[in-house]
């Protein structure tokens, strides 16, 4: 199978960097020239444009910063679809679009995949991500082994658009992790806790997370950097607020989550970086939370597995 990758941002580039170091037949684009030279020197081939990515490719994937942006791509590559051709959209997109674009590619004949991932930039630079797809079965059955080269654990959500619902759930989740590690590693700071020793008694806790033993750390250490910024955060849960008022669900948090982070943009600007948000208690308190010991930024240390199939707990798979 050849496969054509379009967006070698944080994510992408390294989604894609799995692929070739798995030895798959990979095509590259990207608005940035030096990116794509990054990867024809790594033995990819440098796509012209999204149109001839479709035309030349068996996949094409898009991992791209806004549903905006997948659009855009999609309506180059539209006149290109037809049987056999795969549209696999691994950006964080609403659900809605995901279905509006795939009906197209489907109505010309081809499949179209949501297949998001899970875990940290760290993660997908190693192929330890999670991947969820949203499909029928058949194109799953057709894809996963792609889906191997890149992440750890692939779960099938159901059709098309059930992966990108997932997604933004989680995103939500993590969002409200990210906010209340902010929240206890000021106030800890405030009341006079080494934070060094905080830091370990929330990670031996019930109250610790994935976002704790991540997040904390660069929070910690003082760069922020997670590789992601402030106007995504906003993006994804703005989202999940979208799926939340389509089902008529009178949210809470997720509202003053929202307000939380346009804040932070509003003071700190839209490509500040996530963790950062953090920033906004320290100024109000005058406090520096930052502690010696902790990395600048994340790094995987599992090694490289082959991926597999998750099968959900509590289905006839299951047994």
């Amino acid at each position: 199978m050849r496969v054509g990758f379009i967006g070698l941002g944080n994510v992408g580039g390294k989604l894609s960097g799995s692929l070739l170091r798995n030895g798959i037949d990979l095509a590259v684009h990207d608005l940035d020239p030096t990116l794509v030279a990054g990867f024809v020197a790594k033995g990819a081939t440098a796509g012209e444009s999204p149109a001839n990515l479709m035309q030349t490719c068996d996949a094409v994937i898009t991992c791209l910063p806004s549903p905006a942006a997948s659009d855009a791509v999609m309506q180059e590559m539209l006149p290109h679809v037809g049987p056999g051709k795969i549209w696999m959209e691994m950006s964080t997109t609403d659900e809605a679009e995901v279905k509006r674009l795939g009906g197209m590619v489907i109505d010309k004949g081809g499949a179209a995949v949501d297949c998001p991932v899970s875990g940290g930039c760290h993660r997908a630079d190693t192929g330890n991500i999670s991947i969820f797809a949203g499909c029928d079965r058949a194109t799953f059955d057709q894809i996963l082994p792609l889906l191997k080269q890149m992440g750890r654990r692939i779960l099938h959500t159901g059709e098309l658009g059930s992966a990108s619902v997932l997604k933004v759930v989680t995103n939500f989740l993590a969002t409200a992790n990210l906010i209340t590690c902010a929240e206890a590693l000021v106030t800890c700071k405030a009341a006079g806790m080494d934070l060094n020793t905080a830091y370990e008694a929330i990670k031996i806790s019930s109250g610790t997370s994935f976002v704790h033993e991540t997040e904390s750390q660069v929070i910690l250490n003082g760069s922020r950097d997670i590789s992601f910024t402030m106007d995504l955060v906003r993006k994804d849960i703005g989202l999940f607020q979208e799926v939340a008022d389509r089902a008529g669900v009178p949210l809470e948090m997720n509202p003053l989550m929202i307000k939380i982070f346009e804040d932070g943009i509003a003071r700190y600007g839209e490509r500040e970086l996530s963790p950062n948000i953090v920033r906004r208690l320290e100024d109000a308190t005058g406090l520096d939370v930052r502690a010696p010991g902790f990395p600048p930024e994340m790094s995987d240390d599992e090694p490289e597995e082959p991926g597999y199939e998750v099968i959900p707990q509590g289905t006839d798979r299951a047994l």
